[in-house]
């Protein structure tokens, strides 16, 4: 018989295989559709019978990955009404009070969905956890700012997540009370977002942030402005009604159009320094300080407490940056002479030419300019993050992914460790290729279970004094920070 639990909004019916259960596509919220779109998540609307659970639901509004990224992150285009959904996967015979994981994936804070053949949580609900994977609103509807709508709708769609985890994760046998939130890229964010937000405290007790940071917000007025600028682009004013009677899909076209406006103009008078600091020269509509769901800088607020007690697992990819620069033909572009022009536009500390360059004597300069573009985006301010959170009080672990792919010279890229810490390379061969290393993919998935279950992922503890980092790759091993004279650069 298929299992069948009772949730908020009435019986689901999921599906049972290799002692796995799922149940996929369960509404958290009602449809933000029409007007609601601009508006507070709202209560589920009941269902009569059994609701079937066996496929994955919509995913919010959004466009395809432009060529040539398709090429390496697939897409996650689903209309549909119900797209504030979550699935899970639970052990068909595990009990009660197993520790939960709930998913927040990332996507540029425009792309992403929890239907995603990578993120399948079958490994982790075959080794003991209740994994929960959630979709939020995404874009304009997610994170503009505008007149008559409330402020990071995208982010107030999480913590609803979280609640109805608490609400109905017993249903599954998890224990609500043993929550490790984890996400990567704009999920990693959300995760530090979520350390340091009032609302959502309470409603996790771990944190693993992957190739996220504490510093990926911008300020009220910037937003509006960029909210400004969108709504030019659609040829509307910036006000929640204008944008709600507007098709999702030509948001969601709109939306390229503006990112690529501020990738091809960073002029800081025309976007707001916030915008291209938090954004990373890359994001334009992402998580905003206003005072209330998000008080201050996240990084801010967790080193002053928010998160105190919450352990928190934290790293990046050796060489994040490659992903973005090498496949658009950005880093054969680069120059030798164009370096220091790179250094004075993009603010790199004193040094940084010299320091990398010299680290890689037969690199090619585009090939210096990713590594340290990865450090100004990911590794530095992950560094920070996990010493605010252990001056804090709390414990750190810090990883770093390091195994290179072969495909097209992307190296130990951005988004690459994915299918390892689900265990699902088999469905992923975009980037991964068909000859990654299974070996790995257990070993990093059993650190991602171990630190749910304890909080500890089976290396030391990371502290300012002693930064112990777990470098993954084949072989995977204990070190120091790698490449100290760079990271120390970036204070």
């Amino acid at each position: 018989m298929p299992p069948v639990v009772n949730v908020t909004g009435g019986l689901v019916r999921g599906t049972s295989r290799d002692g796995v259960d799922a149940f996929l596509g369960l509404p958290y919220a009602a449809p933000a559709v029409g007007a609601d779109r601009y508006r507070l998540p709202q209560p589920v609307v009941p269902w009569e019978g059994e609701r079937d659970g066996s496929v994955h639901g919509p995913a919010a509004a959004q466009t395809a990955y432009p060529s040539p990224m398709d090429q390496f992150l697939p897409s996650s285009v689903a209309p549909g009404d119900d797209y504030l959904n979550v699935s899970v996967w639970a052990p068909s015979d595990g009990g009660g009070d197993l520790p939960v994981m709930v998913w927040i994936h990332g996507g540029a804070f425009v792309r992403g969905a929890n239907r995603l053949d990578t993120y399948d949580g079958s490994a982790f609900a075959r080794d003991g956890v209740v994994l929960v994977s959630i979709n939020y609103r995404l874009g304009a509807p997610g994170f503009a700012v505008l007149e008559g709508a409330p402020t990071n709708l995208g982010l107030r769609d999480q913590v609803a997540a979280l609640e109805w985890v608490r609400d109905n994760v017993a249903g599954f046998g998890g224990n609500p009370a043993d929550v490790t939130i984890f996400g990567e890229s704009a999920g990693g964010m959300s995760v530090a977002t979520l350390m340091s937000s009032p609302a959502a405290a309470g409603l996790f007790q771990r944190a693993i942030i992957q190739s996220g940071s504490g510093a990926a917000v911008c300020s009220l007025e910037d937003a509006r402005r960029v909210g400004v600028e969108l709504a030019t682009i659609l040829g509307v004013p910036a006000t929640a009604e204008a944008f709600a009677a507007l098709d999702p899909a030509a948001v969601a076209a709109a939306q390229g159009a503006l990112s690529l406006a501020v990738q091809s103009d960073p002029d800081p008078q025309r976007w707001g320094a916030s915008v291209l600091r938090g954004g990373l020269g890359i994001m334009s509509l992402f998580p905003v300080v206003d005072g209330d769901l998000v008080p201050d800088v996240p990084a801010a607020r967790i080193a002053a407490g928010s998160a105190a007690g919450v352990p928190l697992l934290i790293g990046t990819t050796a060489e994040e940056m490659r992903l973005f620069l090498v496949p658009t033909g950005v880093a054969a572009s680069i120059t030798e002479p164009a370096l220091p022009f790179l250094a004075q536009r993009y603010g790199w500390p004193a040094g940084a030419v010299e320091t990398y360059a010299a680290n890689r004597p037969a690199a090619p300069a585009g090939d210096v300019a990713a590594a340290v573009l990865t450090d100004a985006g990911f590794r530095a301010p992950s560094a920070q993050l996990a010493t605010a959170q252990r001056g804090a009080g709390s414990s750190v672990h810090v990883y770093e992914f390091g195994w290179q792919t072969p495909t097209a010279d992307l190296g130990a890229c951005h988004a690459l460790e994915l299918p390892f810490v689900f265990d699902t390379l088999g469905e992923d061969a975009l980037m991964a290729g068909t000859s990654a290393p299974q070996a790995l993919a257990e070993e990093m998935h059993r650190a991602w279970v171990d630190f749910a279950r304890s909080g500890d992922p089976g290396w030391p503890a990371w502290a300012p004094d002693e930064p112990v980092v777990m470098a993954f790759g084949a072989p995977s091993q204990v070190a120091g920070w790698p490449r100290q004279d760079e990271l120390a650069l970036w204070g």
